[in-house]
């Protein structure tokens, strides 16, 4: 498992993050083999090799929704990746008896607008709770510590580059500012957070060339203008553009990235 790398300044949520990566997270007793299982009482074949989005969380009773970005992705093998609603996570899964576990988990650090380090904290530490009942209901997998906490996923397809509605979520728009690519045009549309825009879009290779975009001409307020600002510099040049299942970054000739979640 690699350490993923330290980003962010602020202080209070690092030290909160860099705790939870040197949890101990306990090894599920017994056999490892996924075949021992059964499909529907949640082994490894029902729920690896599946985008699982984090609708919630549940603890001492309390729901908390979760952020649209949070997600886990488990693999036939065990590596895990996932997302904690900001920063991204990593560790080891093993299965017995309809249970599994959580092993050597690591986060990234980053300090992200828009969603409360309180939620990350959270998730993180219920999935550290050592053995989980999984149960899996369709599209649906819950997984329960011994205390009765959950955490509620849902099954999610992959959403194409071209067609879907990107919401911007970093830089934060406050959830205004979104993106959709037109394959039938060869365009670019959506909301900078204030103001609509449009633009032409030639994808090839990994990259988008985005024309001189053009722009309705409202203000707002100080903050959705200074989004605007920075989502207009990807424009009138090429962008790298990373597409991760449901989450997309496109990062401009001088390194500055956009991150967008697909809507919906």
């Amino acid at each position: 498992m690699n350490t993923f790398g330290t980003l962010g300044k602020d202080k209070q949520r690092l030290t909160a993050l860099a705790t939870l990566t040197l949890l101990p997270l306990a090894v599920a007793c017994g056999s490892e083999d996924s075949g021992s299982d059964s499909v529907g009482a949640g082994s490894s074949a029902s729920v690896s090799g599946v985008h699982w989005a984090v609708d919630d969380v549940t603890v001492d009773g309390k729901k908390n929704a979760a952020p649209s970005s949070a997600y886990l992705w488990i693999a036939d093998g065990g590596e895990v990746k996932g997302n904690l609603g900001c920063n991204n996570f990593g560790a080891d899964a093993s299965f017995a008896d309809g249970r599994v576990a959580f092993d050597k988990l690591q986060a990234t650090e980053m300090a992200c607008d828009g969603v409360p380090p309180k939620f990350e904290e959270t998730l993180a530490r219920t999935l550290a709770e050592g053995d989980l009942t999984s149960e899996v209901d369709g599209d649906n997998l819950t997984l329960t510590t011994k205390d009765g906490d959950r955490v509620a996923l849902s099954k999610q397809e992959a959403a194409p580059l071209k067609g879907t509605k990107w919401t911007v979520t970093s830089p934060d728009a406050d959830g205004k500012a979104h993106l959709t690519f037109d394959e039938k045009t060869g365009q670019v549309g959506g909301s900078l957070g204030c103001n609509k825009v449009k633009a032409t879009a030639t994808v090839s290779d990994g990259r988008i060339t985005l024309g001189t975009p053009s722009t309705t001409r409202m203000m707002c307020d100080t903050s959705l203008m200074k989004t605007e600002k920075e989502l207009l510099k990807l424009f009138d040049g090429t962008v790298k553009y990373e597409l991760n299942h449901r989450n997309l970054t496109l990062t401009s000739e001088n390194g500055e990235s956009v991150s967008a979640a697909a809507a919906g």
